[in-house]
């Protein structure tokens, strides 16, 4: 080791070996293992990573990823995975993941934990409620606590917000994209938007214990955010000066690491011609402070609305920041 470590974040989408898949494991190996070589992290932030059983009742495990992994330099890396939502095992889709190459010294996935659901009754619902309802995020946060060469210790937050798309509303839809009414739509848009944001406010919730305990406390906060650094998810989470106010809260500020990449070059994602950027890291002020560069690796990114959901590769490109441990 050269007195770096580099840190990446990695929407892989929907790693399966379900049987009859359009597109099989080894395909996905096969795309995939070469992106993870060139990475080259020793950390590595994962999202989308599905469980399979052994049996038919068997708990689920993460085989496709043990095969994903075997035979490069992740599958002797330590793990921490998030749980399911009853807060018990896997969950079928969508697991969060955080591979180290340094000991995982303690781990917690968490779902409403900071946060309760907030309590709304919709206005479209056909039947109409008379009583509000729990608005549940989908996915849990996943907090990993690790130990650095030398003794330091880094805090890595792994999430995958919830995507812009409306939520199910009783009575307003005739298929899974297709709505009965405009009203409906747009309260299931509102309902996801209160979802991600809510996510977004459990994991700042976490940075602020952090910084409660050490104000020099080294947090990476990863993941595919599903929205643009000006959004509100990813100001939540950052806690930014100019959206504060005050001067006293600017060491609990996180940097967007994204911020330093040429904004031609600044993109994760490609849909229908427009390039976005989805995935970020973004960084506690200590951390900041051994920061070296970010990559993106989006030079052989496919446009997902041109290519159809079908393809044995991500959509996603890898985010690797790299940083000086000496600095830190």
């Amino acid at each position: 080791m050269d007195g770096t470590f580099r840190l990446a974040s990695f929407n892989i989408e929907s790693l399966d070996d379900a049987p009859g898949a359009a597109v099989s494991l080894d395909e996905r190996i096969a795309m995939l293992q070469p992106q993870l070589g060139r990475i080259d992290a020793d950390i590595v932030c994962l999202q989308e990573v599905n469980a399979q059983r052994a049996g038919t009742r068997g708990p689920r495990r993460l085989h496709a990823l043990d095969r994903l992994l075997a035979g490069t330099a992740y599958a002797g890396f330590e793990r921490a995975i998030s749980l399911g939502l009853k807060g018990k095992g896997l969950a079928d889709r969508h697991n969060l993941v955080i591979l180290s190459r340094w000991p995982v010294r303690r781990w917690r996935s968490l779902r409403h934990a900071l946060v309760p659901p907030p309590l709304i009754r919709p206005v479209t619902a056909a039947p109409k409620s008379d009583e509000p309802q729990p608005v549940e995020w989908d996915r849990p946060v996943l907090h990993a606590e690790l130990s650095l060469p030398g003794g330091g210790r880094l805090h890595i937050i792994n999430l995958h917000l919830r995507a812009p798309l409306a939520s199910p509303i009783a009575g307003q839809r005739q298929a899974p994209l297709v709505w009965k009414s405009a009203a409906g739509w747009a309260e299931g848009f509102f309902l996801s938007n209160v979802k991600r944001a809510g996510q977004a406010l459990e994991a700042r919730l976490i940075v602020d214990q952090l910084l409660d305990d050490n104000p020099d406390a080294l947090i990476a906060v990863c993941g595919d955010f599903n929205c643009r650094e000006h959004e509100t998810p990813v100001r939540i989470v950052r806690g930014a000066v100019e959206d504060t106010g005050s001067g006293a809260q600017a060491s609990r500020e996180l940097t967007a690491l994204a911020r330093g990449i040429p904004p031609d070059q600044r993109y994760s994602v490609i849909h229908a011609g427009e390039r976005t950027l989805y995935d970020h890291v973004l960084a506690s002020r200590s951390l900041f402070a051994g920061f070296r560069k970010l990559e993106i690796h989006n030079e052989a990114l496919a446009d997902e609305g041109a290519v159809g959901p079908d393809a044995p590769f991500s959509f996603h490109a890898p985010l690797v920041a790299e940083f000086n441990l000496e600095r830190l």
